[in-house]
């Protein structure tokens, strides 16, 4: 019976997707029980577990069950749950480990640092002693640089 409950949720993760899980996807193979992780949150939707390269202490990666690449390639649902699974990890990092922040990061794309091409998030909790800082370069924009995105973008 066991068996058949798990081919069947395995199934509709792939009903509920543009495309099936990929076989060489870590991620997918995480989600999927092959590759053992430090899993300490799960939904329907979702799974959280720690990052093997943490920038912080309990770095965590919140990963879509359903495989795609970045947010632009998901469903605007798939993506919207994928957010509150965002919210619920972190209601429950808040708890446990009675952190002061968090950042949450998503790198979209190589060139932005993505390395795993199956979309997810990074929830990285701070702590006031960490003396961690995600700081983008001290650069003020001029009115020309914002007038030309500004103008891309309208």
């Amino acid at each position: 019976m066991a068996k058949k409950q798990e081919a069947e949720k395995h199934e509709s993760k792939k009903d509920e997707t543009k495309g099936a899980m990929t076989a060489d996807c870590i991620f997918c193979k995480i989600v999927d029980g092959k590759i053992p992780s430090k899993k300490f949150y799960e939904d329907n939707t979702v799974i959280a577990f720690l990052d093997i390269n943490p920038a912080a202490f309990a770095h965590s990666l919140v990963v879509p069950k359903l495989h795609f690449k970045t947010i632009v390639d998901g469903t605007p649902d798939q993506v919207g749950k994928t957010f509150i699974g965002v919210k619920n990890v972190t209601e429950h990092m808040k708890t446990r480990l009675k952190c002061d922040g968090f950042n949450i990061l998503i790198n979209q794309g190589r060139e932005a640092g993505q390395i795993i091409e199956h979309f997810h998030i990074h929830v990285v909790p701070r702590f006031k002693s960490d003396n961690i800082r995600f700081i983008p370069p001290d650069h003020k924009a001029s009115d020309a640089e914002l007038d030309q995105a500004f103008n891309k973008l309208k």
